[in-house]
């Protein structure tokens, strides 16, 4: 099983039905892959919680005035049977801009954008617009 596939299907699938926090099962990957959601306004917050010595993330999701969710969609490129590396000049934007790329480099994880500025590439997890 996909362990980041999951965690995307698990926020697309609550935004469907307008809840307002989820719990993810931890791993050190999804929190910073939660950091960057952060940083680019499409979640609100995460928090690292502990019950009965199990880890998970909370995840509080962000929707606009008229309940619409911050994240329109997700979309896993890079997979467990098929892995996707691109080079930094083959990066390209994700809905003309407005949407991010997350891309695991040897500097660890970033953006499409910052990828492109840092000039290094590596393999694309996913594209959230």
């Amino acid at each position: 099983m996909d362990p980041i596939a999951d965690m995307l299907t698990r926020i697309r699938n609550a935004q469907a039905v307008g809840h307002q926090t989820i719990n993810i099962p931890f791993s050190v990957l999804k929190s910073k892959l939660a950091q960057i959601l952060v940083k680019e306004n499409f979640i609100i917050d995460f928090k690292k919680m502990k019950r009965f010595k199990q880890k998970f993330l909370r995840i509080c999701l962000k929707y606009n005035d008229q309940n619409a969710p911050a994240i329109s969609g997700l979309k896993r490129i890079s997979k467990p049977g098929r892995r996707i590396y691109k080079k930094a000049p083959e990066i390209r934007k994700v809905k003309g801009g407005y949407g991010l790329a997350i891309i695991s480099t040897p500097k660890g994880l970033m953006t499409d954008r910052e990828a492109r500025k840092e000039k290094t590439g590596g393999e694309v997890i996913c594209e959230i617009w």
